[in-house]
């Protein structure tokens, strides 16, 4: 059976750091001091230091716009076409710096799209495939619309070609510009969430030439009766996504109960991967899974400079695994999205 690795990660984000901005806007639009009260606390709390957008911030003036080209402008948001518009130049280009931070590529056969912010037709995969100049012959794929846990669908993808096509080279690449779809909604259930989101890309090569991380069992399951819990549609004004406040006790719960069935009998995970949803989803999958308090160290530092991209949050997790790497380890890696689905994969570092 062939042997498939994920070789390389390049990543990338938007020039403007937005997070204290939007904390600011968000603030000036609640009257009730003790609102801002809680929202500052909940700010603090979030374990979120810097978030990214192509938007560039408009100090000082939170109370009639958060960015400086008005994009985002009080009682005057944009709609969904005016979204998507952006979607379609800003994705692409920050896909390219993303395959720009990847390095050399060479003789790529297949390309995957993972993303769910926006679409387009030709869509990402063609206007990248021309940009970067592959061959017209490249097999091309979009995985859309499938929220955070389309990271690990992208590489089971990947991993399921170069099984059955050994000398195939995968280019896959997660774009998500979250920040395009801030909804003018200032009850604090809903700040919190905003609060989460960021923009950011990534860019990796999966192939059968042992360098990485190795690629093993991948698992995919539903927590029953939770397909309320994380929601996104299509709304007038770009798309909404609903998340329960019930979802990270769900989870802890879970996990305690079926979380055994994720982990490999013969394999003890002592590297951890997980999708940095935010403090709360981390905190109960540290709980539900009993684990040491630094076994999410990777997740929570991706969280603290990035905050929750989507899609593309497991691979910045991902490649400071593999920028920290020592030798093998074994290791799980684990995204949850809409469903609630719960999308796991098991890994093996390389010797460097």
């Amino acid at each position: 059976m062939t042997r498939v690795f994920l070789n390389r990660i390049g990543t990338a984000v938007p020039e403007y750091d937005i997070h204290d901005d939007f904390v600011a806007f968000a603030r000036s639009a609640l009257t009730d001091p003790r609102e801002r009260g809680v929202l500052d606390r909940m700010a603090e709390m979030a374990g979120i230091s810097h978030r990214y957008s192509f938007l560039a911030p408009a100090p000082d003036c939170w109370d009639r716009v958060l960015d400086g080209e008005g994009f985002y402008k009080r009682h005057d948001f944009p709609g969904t076409r005016a979204r998507n518009d952006r979607y379609e130049h800003e994705s692409l280009l920050l896909a390219q710096r993303a395959v720009a931070a990847l390095g050399p590529i060479h003789g790529i056969t297949h390309l995957i799209i993972a993303s769910c912010t926006g679409f387009t037709a030709p869509g990402l995969d063609f206007q990248l495939a021309q940009a970067l100049g592959l061959a017209a012959s490249v097999e091309r794929t979009i995985v859309g619309f499938m929220g955070c846990f389309a990271a690990v669908t992208a590489l089971r993808l990947a991993r399921h070609i170069v099984r059955s096509e050994p000398a195939s080279r995968v280019l896959v690449v997660n774009i998500e510009l979250c920040g395009l779809h801030l909804q003018e909604r200032w009850e604090l259930q809903q700040i919190m969430m905003f609060l989460l989101f960021a923009d950011g890309g990534a860019a990796s090569l999966v192939s059968s030439e042992p360098q990485g991380i190795e690629l093993g069992a991948f698992r995919a399951t539903v927590i029953p009766d939770t397909a309320g819990l994380i929601t996104w549609r299509i709304g007038d004004r770009g798309f909404e996504m609903g998340l329960s406040g019930k979802l990270p006790g769900v989870i802890r719960r879970w996990l305690m109960r079926d979380g055994a069935a994720l982990l490999e009998a013969d394999r003890k995970p002592s590297l951890w991967a997980v999708h940095a949803g935010g403090r709360a989803i981390l905190d109960a999958v540290e709980a539900g899974l009993a684990l040491p308090a630094e076994a999410l160290n990777h997740s929570r530092l991706i969280l603290r400079d990035f905050g929750n991209m989507s899609s593309a949050t497991l691979m910045f997790v991902l490649q400071r695994i593999l920028q920290s790497s020592l030798g093998p380890a074994d290791g799980l890696a684990m995204a949850f999205g809409p469903g609630v689905s719960v999308e796991t994969f098991s890994f093996r570092t390389a010797a460097p």
